[in-house]
């Protein structure tokens, strides 16, 4: 049926009242029943509905997108607004030992900017096409530097974190766990007395993405970990097991005051930007040397399926995880299968 011409006129009447074309209406639909929103009132409905994770993640840029863009409508922002607030916090990035010129920074505000689209497209406000913050390019990743570290540089290390410092027990602790589990400082940080398995050797770890693994630990670890929550407060199933002597739970501040003291009596440390995470890629690396990728895979806790179809096939249990653990300390360990006390090179030596 035909529309009536009459009925055309007065609607282009209305738009042009309104300050508004038919093609507006086209180019801007806004199927959630309200008005657009401006990035000062949508960015919080975006926090809230985050991860903890996420938001420690991008809270920052978030907050700098608010300042800057705020009072423009989430339709007002430009890919060139975004790229500006890129351009910003690059050059005005906190210097660090591990920074890389602002590339992190930059990285993050993209990644910011384009979780705040997505959630305006899933609420019906934009279209996927409509994302300023996907038509610009994220930095591109510069090549890792981290690497496994020789014998001799872990021991250094470690002497350092033996014999300087106000809390070396507590160092030396640290750098013990994450040398035989491989996990991230958030995974050390989250651990709590009830993630501790005394008779097992185990310990439950969440790490990155809300992941959850029980990984075996030498018995000597065992009872180190279990002996020092004790001796620090943690009474309760749910207190954090790595705590201060005065019995607060330490922080991630702990480790940047543990590296940057290794650092200042080894200046090689400060130099290569040396940090726990190079004690991951340290044990891993042995452990794949060793006993092959499927048991460095689930040494490191990976659950992804993203690389070639054989991945799915390439698995180990946490048996295999106990044994490879068993062979890199030379203690053995109540799940390990083979129990044969074979020795083998430490980890950095290939």
């Amino acid at each position: 049926m035909p529309a009536d011409p009459s009925r055309i006129v007065a609607a282009r009447q209305m738009l042009a009242h309104l300050g508004l074309t038919p093609a507006d209406l086209v180019a801007h639909p806004d199927t959630s029943g309200c008005t657009m929103p401006t990035v000062a009132e949508y960015v919080p409905r975006v926090a809230a509905a985050a991860s903890p994770g996420t938001r420690r993640t991008y809270g920052t840029y978030w907050d700098q997108m608010v300042a800057v863009l705020g009072h423009l409508r989430l339709d007002e922002v430009t890919a060139s607004d975004i790229e500006a607030l890129m351009r910003q916090a690059t050059a005005g990035a906190r210097s660090r030992r591990t920074g890389r010129q602002g590339r992190h920074a930059g990285e993050h505000v993209i990644a910011a900017a384009r979780a705040v689209y997505r959630r305006a497209v899933a609420d019906g406000h934009l279209t996927a096409a409509d994302s300023p913050a996907h038509r610009v390019a994220k930095p591109r990743r510069l090549p890792n530097p981290r690497r496994a570290l020789t014998p001799g540089e872990l021991q250094d290390i470690n002497l350092v974190a033996r014999t300087s410092g106000n809390d070396v027990v507590l160092d030396a602790l640290l750098l013990r766990l994450h040398t035989e589990t491989a996990c991230r400082r958030g995974g050390a940080l989250s651990l709590r007395l009830v993630d501790l398995d005394t008779r097992h050797c185990l310990i439950r770890l969440t790490e990155k993405g809300g992941t959850l693994r029980w990984q075996p630990i030498t018995p000597i670890l065992a009872d180190r970990l279990f002996e020092h929550a004790r001796a620090r407060g943690a009474v309760l199933p749910t207190d954090r097991l790595l705590r201060y002597r005065n019995g607060q739970p330490i922080s991630s501040r702990r480790y940047d005051h543990l590296w940057k003291r290794i650092g200042e009596q080894l200046p090689w440390v400060a130099a290569q930007g040396i940090s726990t995470h190079w004690l991951r890629h340290t044990t891993l690396t042995w452990v794949e040397r060793h006993f092959g990728y499927g048991v460095a895979r689930a040494y490191a806790g990976h659950t992804d399926r993203r690389g070639p179809a054989t991945t799915t096939y390439i698995k180990a249990d946490l048996h295999a995880v106990a044994e490879a653990l068993a062979a890199m300390t030379g203690q053995p360990h109540p799940l390990a299968r083979r129990q044969d006390g074979q020795s083998l090179p430490a980890p950095g030596q290939g």
